[in-house]
């Protein structure tokens, strides 16, 4: 781990407020960390933006001094490299020469509305699909618990950067896992929201409705502040769920739960068992629920051949982005292989 790791997220954002801190000051120990960090390490980002980040920062400053006060006012965070950061490409961890685009996605608008300085754009696997961070375009992604492993995926930079203490907080998505894999194998608390709590937009509805933008903190009430701060709908998202605030929820009692001990794979054509060290592991957090004082039953969702249903949706998703790329020929073979898959699933089977 990172002996300078960098404050909460809340905490932050009360130095600051409290005039304990400057954003240039923790702006420029973040970039110090991420600069430590390069190579293979950690290999946490794709893009930094310091130059950027160090003029809003600076701007954040003259906020403050004036008297502002926005929840994340200067304070540093970082975004998966499948959200748009204006000026920036967005790679979504494949090899080529992709254009800086235009405009902001809405989830990174949302946190500028809010205050926070984007430092940087996080490496991730070729267009997320798998629960690794490695690919062609930027090498491996280490897990800042153990540098020999992965930190998972598919938001693998974002997770290795939060719990390396480079950033306190960062954006990432999800659609089979790809917030809470990362966030399992770093020890992070990751949040898979409900479609369209994060805005996805400019993409309204990514892979057929798998896929949400969801956070990663160190702490439940980071998780949920940069939640809060990055929730809210563009007019043309398929999803608008109504507002609400999750930090509400925070430290709140939840009374005595009803938890479902599952022991069942859902992704299995065929039966499959679970290895002997996650089956232990999964029994006991369920033996200090009971603990606790909830209820806790063995029961398996009826899963069904989910497959049928997730396949098509992505890997159509994954020929969409595929017809995007600059140069397809660069991608792994396995991409081009799904996004052949999705040309064939993509029509009449996916809309039956």
């Amino acid at each position: 781990m990172t002996p300078d790791r960098s404050p909460g997220l809340a905490e932050s954002a009360r130095a600051l407020a409290a005039g304990e801190v400057t954003s240039r000051t923790l702006v420029e120990r973040t970039l110090a960390r991420i600069e430590a960090g390069r190579g293979p390490l950690l290999n946490a980002f794709r893009v930094v933006r310091a130059e950027a980040a160090l003029a809003e920062a600076d701007a954040a400053d003259r906020e403050l001094a004036a008297g502002g006060r926005r929840p994340l006012l200067g304070v540093p965070v970082a975004v998966k490299d499948d959200t748009d950061v204006a000026g920036e490409p967005t790679a979504f961890g494949c090899a080529g020469d992709f254009p800086p685009v235009a405009e902001d996605g809405e989830a990174v608008r949302r946190l500028r509305a809010a205050g926070a300085v984007i430092v940087g754009k996080t490496n991730t696997c070729e267009l997320g699909q798998w629960p690794f961070t490695e690919g062609r375009a930027f090498g491996d992604t280490r897990n800042p618990w153990h540098p020999g492993h992965t930190p998972g995926g598919s938001s693998g930079g974002s997770a290795a950067a939060v719990a390396a203490g480079l950033v306190p907080a960062a954006l990432g998505s999800d659609g089979a896992g790809s917030v809470r894999i990362p966030a399992a194998w770093t020890r992070l608390i990751g949040i898979k929201p409900q479609r369209g709590r994060i805005s996805t937009w400019p993409r309204p509805d990514p892979f057929q409705g798998i896929t949400v933008n969801g956070t990663l903190a160190r702490t439940v009430a980071d998780a949920a502040l940069l939640l809060d701060a990055a929730s809210g709908s563009h007019a043309r998202d398929v999803h608008r769920p109504p507002a609400l605030t999750v930090a509400d929820a925070v430290g709140r009692d939840p009374g005595r739960l009803r938890v479902a001990l599952s022991l069942k794979p859902p992704f299995t054509a065929v039966p499959a068992r679970l290895h002997p060290q996650i089956r232990a592991r999964i029994t006991e957090l369920a033996g200090q629920l009971a603990a606790l004082g909830h209820e806790v039953a063995e029961d398996d969702p009826p899963y069904g051949q989910i497959g049928l249903a997730f396949v098509p949706r992505a890997t159509a998703g994954i020929a969409e982005l595929v017809a995007e790329a600059p140069d397809p020929a660069l991608l792994d073979a396995r991409t081009r292989g799904a996004a052949r898959l999705g040309r064939l699933l993509g029509g009449a089977p996916l809309r039956a």
